[in-house]
């Protein structure tokens, strides 16, 4: 789901390290945290997951958010 809210991650923002890798981490430390897919007031270029804004932490408003996820179980029915 893109649009909805910026959506806030764990990373800071900052470069991702120059060799290929999967679920790449940014720097252990910085003053922005990582935010993605756009808001419902923003244009359609910032509104996909590919997109990597930063907002400072505790930086509240409407177009902030998160989504909760579960991790399935093996074996479980879904």
């Amino acid at each position: 789901m893109h649009g909805n809210v910026w959506q806030w991650y764990a990373d800071w923002v900052g470069d991702y390290p120059s060799e290929a890798m999967s679920n790449p981490m940014g720097p252990t430390s910085g003053s922005r945290r990582v935010v993605r897919g756009g808001s419902y007031l923003d244009v359609p270029t910032v509104s996909r997951s590919a997109f990597r804004g930063g907002f400072v932490p505790g930086m509240r408003n409407d177009r902030l958010g998160f989504r909760l996820c579960i991790s399935a179980q093996p074996g479980a029915s879904p």
